[in-house]
């Protein structure tokens, strides 16, 4: 009862969003203690069939290959503040976390270093899709700097321009509501490393023309420009959990 108290202050004093901000994720990043990954990617499995009794979406999730420290991100869907934490369903959460053996606590034991932030990004059914059916992802996570985050979301629209004058998937945008320092993070997903690869086939000139019918001053201007905006930026490539 404690704790329901105490998460109806925290929900009281959230600045309300407008309703146009976009659906509300938690994406959590997680390391796992040394020699326990497969274990905590085993008990998280475990967990999920307990998502639809609980009332939640079931998460969607990625496994580091190479670039951040971190072993898994996880994007749990809330969709608002407000209904995901509604006394009833957190109740029915923490009745869905008993009901794997040890589940808390075991998660304590194999997690070395975890981190969250709560962003606003695209529809549920947009984000899903193309979850299925991509196994290779890659993700960039920027903190902007000062006064320069609509700067650094409109580069981003930009960017995703440039890559449908080349033919390649867009990147899903998201950014911060509170949580973690990211300011802005986004999800490109790929078939496989080799569709990820498919970049450096396109040919130079449909390349230039493409990121000026962008905005960009060219090409080779579109890294430039991006680190015009930011104060760090981490890329990693990573794999789906089978």
């Amino acid at each position: 009862m404690h704790r329901l108290l105490l998460v109806a202050v925290l929900l009281s004093a959230i600045p309300a969003v407008a309703s146009d901000s976009g659906y509300l994720y938690n994406a959590r990043l997680v390391q796992a203690a040394p020699g326990h990954l497969l274990e905590l990617i085993d008990l998280l499995k475990a967990r999920m069939p307990g998502y639809s009794a609980s009332g939640d979406d079931a998460p969607m999730w990625m496994r580091h290959s190479q670039g951040d420290h971190w072993d898994l991100l996880i994007l749990y869907p809330m969709g608002s503040y407000a209904e995901y934490y509604r006394p009833e369903r957190i109740a029915r959460r923490e009745q869905a976390d008993r009901a794997v053996a040890g589940y808390t606590e075991r998660m304590k034991e194999m997690i070395a270093w975890q981190e969250e932030v709560f962003v606003y990004g695209p529809p549920l059914a947009d984000v899903r899709k193309p979850f299925t059916g991509s196994g290779f992802f890659h993700v960039e996570m920027f903190v902007a700097l000062p006064g320069r985050h609509a700067e650094l979301y409109k580069q981003r629209e930009m960017e995703n321009a440039f890559l449908r004058g080349i033919k390649r998937p867009e990147n899903l945008i998201f950014i911060r509501a509170g949580g973690a320092s990211w300011d802005l993070f986004t999800l490109g997903f790929y078939r496989d490393l080799k569709h990820y690869a498919e970049s450096a086939d396109v040919p130079d000139d449909q390349e230039a023309a493409a990121a000026k019918s962008a905005g960009f001053a060219g090409a080779d201007q579109i890294g430039p420009y991006l680190r015009t905006l930011i104060r760090s930026h981490h890329d990693t490539l990573a794999v789906a959990v089978r």
